[in-house]
């Protein structure tokens, strides 16, 4: 394997594994390269970066390494977050959501797992309205990040208390977890609805005045 083409697969390895990145011990192993030389590539791909002036770039935390943006452009993406084009969920984030509610703590991984597809953007969808939160590190390899709902999360839906979701006591296996969560799902997207109406409702009463 060349230097380029090995600097090509990290970086797709540093794409997939998102905001849990991924350690050098990792990179060699799934690349069969010396650590030595993932590290030489990171360094290579990092100045690289900086160089054209990329909109990510490449950093290391708790051991592990991964894309991130420039803070910099922070305020483009707060902008990005609480536009009114964004201000609904979509279905795939209300899926998401609705995973989380009911099986947090939980991994990005293991809401894939359920929901059979990539969920890193309807994640950080959903902490950037401050609907989900970090709420710790799993006991597995990478350390990856722990998921939870907020007190958000229940304003957003008008729930009292995580016990006003719909009850799950019938469904007692894994084998009904996309049960489990079509439940939650139909009343986030009842919720979502009346909430669009409301703040629709809002708009028109501000333009008539």
């Amino acid at each position: 394997m060349n230097f380029q083409d090995l600097k090509s697969i990290i970086e797709g390895l540093l794409f997939l594994t998102g905001e849990e990145g991924i350690s050098v011990k990792q990179l060699a192993e799934v690349t069969e390269q010396r650590q030595e030389v993932i590290l030489d590539a990171l360094a290579d791909m990092k100045s690289s970066f900086e160089r054209a002036g990329r909109g990510l770039q490449i950093v290391q935390i708790a051991g592990n390494y991964q894309l991130a943006t420039l803070p910099e452009h922070a305020p483009y993406f707060e902008r990005l977050a609480y536009s009114p084009s964004r201000s609904s969920l979509s279905q795939a984030a209300l899926e998401t959501l609705s995973i989380i509610a009911y099986r947090q703590p939980i991994t990005r991984i293991e809401v894939e797992e359920i929901r059979g597809v990539k969920s890193e953007r309807a994640i950080h969808t959903l902490v950037n309205k401050d609907l989900i939160e970090e709420v710790g590190r799993a006991e597995a390899i990478g350390r990856p990040i722990l998921y939870g709902t907020t007190n958000a999360f229940l304003d957003y839906f008008g729930l009292a208390s995580l016990h006003d979701l719909p009850d799950l006591a019938d469904y007692e296996n894994a084998e009904h977890l996309e049960e489990e969560t079509q439940l939650l799902f139909q009343k986030l997207e009842e919720q979502q609805l009346t909430f669009d109406d409301v703040n629709d409702d809002k708009m028109n009463d501000d333009k008539l005045n």
